[in-house]
Parts: C-alpha cells; structure tokens; sequence
C-alpha cells in the first residue's frame, strides 16, 4: 500500500477478518446484549482507535467510539479525517470494525451507518452490532496440518559452534499467532526460548511460500505412541504483514472446510 493509498483509505490487499471465517471462530462470537455492551463500553472507556473497512474491504477508515446507549440499542462513532471517504462509509451497506482491548480482537459487522452529531460534532450513529467477535491472540484457531503430508518450514539454525544449519522442519500445527514444530531432539540447543528465526519460509498448499520472522516461546520433548521422541517447538510470527496473515488464515479455512466435507460425507 502506497502513502497515498494510506492517507486517503485505499487498500490494494482488502481486508479479511476473523469475523468473516464464522465457521472456524464461532466460539469466540458474543451473541449475549449484556456481553457485547459490557465489551463495547470497555472499548469506549480505553478510547481505543477503531479502523472501519467497507467497499469490499477496499476502502476504511479510522474512528473512535464515543458514546454507547444501551436503552436505544445504539452507538456513536466519530467521523474519520477525510470527507470523500466519510461519505462514502455513509453509502456503504456493509461495514467491518475491528479494535483491539487489553491484546484482545474485537470485531463486529454493520449494514449501514447514519450521519448524527454528538457533543456539537459530526459523528456516525449505528445500531448495536449482533455477533461480536471477542478473541484473545492466544485464542487463534490452530489447525493440525496433515501428518501424511504435513506442511514443512525452512529455516536456518545457529549452533553453538557458531556455524548454522539449514533445516527442513515438518509443521505439527499453524494458527494466525504462529505454528508448532516437530524438531529433532539433537536440536535442542538451536531452539531455546526467546531465540529468534529471521528468514523461515513455508510453504501452503494453494496459498504459497509464506516468508515470516519466528520467535521460540516454548519447547518440550515429546514421546510419541510409538516411542519415537521428538521437540515438540512452539513459536509465535513477529510483525507479520496483514497480507501474509491473511494467506494463513485463507489456508486454515480452506483445509477446515475440506475436513468437514469429508466428515459429512460430501466429498
């Protein structure tokens, strides 16, 4: 996304959302009124920044929600800095928001905004939106990769003799937050907590090579059924871009779903 792109709300990679995968974060919806006001109004306390896409997730903005009124069902937002685009979040017929409370997601759908006042200024009024999505990161779905053909990652390991090593590394899971790595025990020393990867490449199946930066944050040996030991490595992304993001959780989705058209028999 370009600098222009960025001051005037264009994005060239659009949006997707965790709320738009329902079926694979269902349990982190909030359907409860009490519980989406108790959140909204937690939002509204923290003064967090809200950033609204609509066209498609093409096109968004930033807000601010300033007044939340239970007896109405409804919220004020305020309105974003650019005119041309508070306009169009006017027109649109679908709008997704997304803000983050104490490293918890939250995010909710709206069919439209209208233009109200509050305190004297322009803002946006909504009704109160129904589900809205609670999700702590550690709360990512992880989804168990294939064991007969699992998704394998490509990184470089540095020794303690000072000299590194390239490995292939089978993946036992991915989520949005990071994945699990089945690693050789010989290793153990490579993958020590708090150890940073900075050039590991993985390869998803329809997606393609996912480049990412990984940080070690926990490690244990694990035996398996057979008696084979193995590193079962957690490690978390660091900074990955949103577009990246979006390939993992594209990849999540789509094997989630071939997994329960196989369970139900359509496939």
């Amino acid at each position: 996304m370009s600098d222009q792109d960025a001051l005037h709300g264009h994005d060239s990679h659009p949006a997707q959302l965790e709320l738009d995968q329902g079926d694979v974060y269902s349990k982190y919806m909030l359907h409860s009124r009490s519980e989406i006001l108790y959140v909204l109004r937690a939002v509204l306390q923290k003064g967090s920044l809200v950033t609204v896409y609509f066209d498609h997730g093409k096109s968004f903005l930033l807000t601010a929600l300033v007044a939340v009124d239970s007896e109405n069902g409804s919220l004020l937002f305020d309105v974003g800095s650019d005119e041309e685009m508070n306009a169009r979040a006017l027109k649109a017929d679908r709008l997704l928001f997304t803000t983050s409370l104490d490293k918890v997601k939250v995010q909710f759908s709206l069919k439209s905004l209208n233009s109200a006042t509050h305190d004297g200024r322009s803002a946006f009024r909504a009704s109160l939106p129904e589900p809205v999505l609670r999700l702590q990161r550690r709360e990512y779905y992880r989804l168990a990769t294939p064991i007969a053909n699992p998704i394998r990652c490509k990184m470089v390991a540095r020794l303690e003799d000072g000299s590194s090593k390239n490995l292939d590394i089978p993946l036992l899971d991915i989520s949005g937050g990071g994945v699990g790595l089945m690693v050789d025990p010989e290793l153990k020393d490579a993958f020590k907590v708090d150890t940073t990867f900075t050039d590991c490449r993985i390869d998803l199946p329809d997606e393609g090579l996912l480049a990412c930066k990984l940080i070690v944050r926990n490690a244990f040996e694990v035996t398996t059924k057979t008696g084979n030991h193995h590193l079962r490595v957690g490690c978390e992304f660091v900074d990955l871009p949103g577009t990246r993001l979006t390939m993992v959780q594209r990849y999540i989705t789509h094997v989630e779903r071939e997994r329960k058209a196989r369970m139900s028999g359509m496939a």
